[in-house]
């Protein structure tokens, strides 16, 4: 039975917007702040710029994810009982990027904080690739309209994500604090493989 997509929709907003703003929450707020010295200020924050670092990161990774949600659901215009229960799990992996993130900013240098930081956005990057695949099979809850070509180039576009999350899990069993920073390759290859697509 197939059913109208409004709802997710709505939903899909807020959980973003709750989990982009519980975010902040992962950035500590120094004690007695009446009383610390501006040496002090500046130490603290300095201490604080791995987990402002990751916040700003996940935040834009979140970003990501919820254009690329808006852009699926411009073609997707119905959904079935198991296409509702594929977004389920990418809104329960949403809501766990907040913990993840702090996490991976309070132990840079613990390799299963770090894993578990990657193992949220690779399996978030699966999730929305299982979204449009399964939505675009036989085109059963797309336009008619819409162009092999453009089906092909998303799925090859969902691709970039889990794949440097995988890379950076790899990387986390041996390189910790590198490998948060292997995120900042996905507009690299974004652009890489539109300029090579056209």
């Amino acid at each position: 039975m197939k059913m109208k997509v409004e709802r997710i929709t709505t939903l899909a907003d807020g959980i973003f917007a709750i989990a982009m703003t519980l975010l902040a929450v992962t950035i500590d707020l120094p004690k007695k702040s009446k009383e610390l010295s501006a040496e002090g200020l500046h130490k603290f924050l300095f201490e604080q710029s791995q987990e402002i670092f990751n916040y700003a990161l996940s935040f834009i990774l979140l970003s990501l994810f919820w254009i690329i949600h808006h852009r699926q659901f411009h073609y997707i215009t119905h959904t079935d009982k198991r296409h509702l229960w594929i977004n389920i799990l990418i809104f329960m992996s949403i809501t766990l990027v907040p913990f993840s993130t702090s996490m991976a900013g309070d132990f840079p240098g613990d390799w299963m904080a770090q894993a578990y930081f990657h193992l949220n956005m690779l399996i978030m990057g699966i999730l929305f690739y299982l979204n449009w695949s399964y939505a675009t099979k036989n085109k059963h809850l797309v336009e008619a309209s819409l162009e092999e070509s453009e089906i092909i180039l998303e799925k090859k576009q969902l691709l970039i994500t889990p794949s440097v999350a995988f890379l950076a899990l790899l990387v986390s069993f041996m390189q910790p604090r590198i490998s948060i920073y292997l995120y900042l390759l996905i507009p690299v290859i974004s652009s890489l493989k539109r300029f090579n697509l056209k």
